[in-house]
């Protein structure tokens, strides 16, 4: 069955750099398009960046130029690099595949960002 097992969090000061991983199993991570999903307290989850088959990139404006997405076939994994965090980027990250429109999710990491 499809895992996500996303790991990397922490509290960090703002400025400062995190990378977030997602172990992905169950399924042939080559061919689906992976997703970083981040869900603050009282706020709906939304997506932050996503990475296609090819590598291609999607990011939110307010984390473009700041995180970089990334996938490793070989290891089954994908990455999440945030450079510059934010207070407002505090939340829940969660690692996400789509597949025959069902969504699977990871139980997440917790970033937070102060000082």
């Amino acid at each position: 069955q499809v895992q996500l097992v996303e790991s990397g969090g922490g509290l960090v000061q703002p400025g400062e750099s995190l990378r977030l991983s997602c172990a992905a199993s169950g399924f042939s991570f080559s061919i689906y398009l992976m997703s970083w999903y981040r869900q603050a307290p009282g706020k709906e989850r939304e997506l932050v960046a996503r990475i296609s088959i090819s590598g291609s990139t999607n990011y939110a404006d307010s984390v473009k130029g700041r995180f970089t997405i990334s996938r490793d076939n070989h290891k089954n994994m994908v990455y999440l690099e945030m450079n510059g965090v934010k207070p407002e980027d505090t939340a829940v990250y969660y690692c996400n595949t789509k597949q025959n429109n069902i969504n699977y999710w990871g139980q997440g990491t917790q970033v937070t960002v102060s000082s």
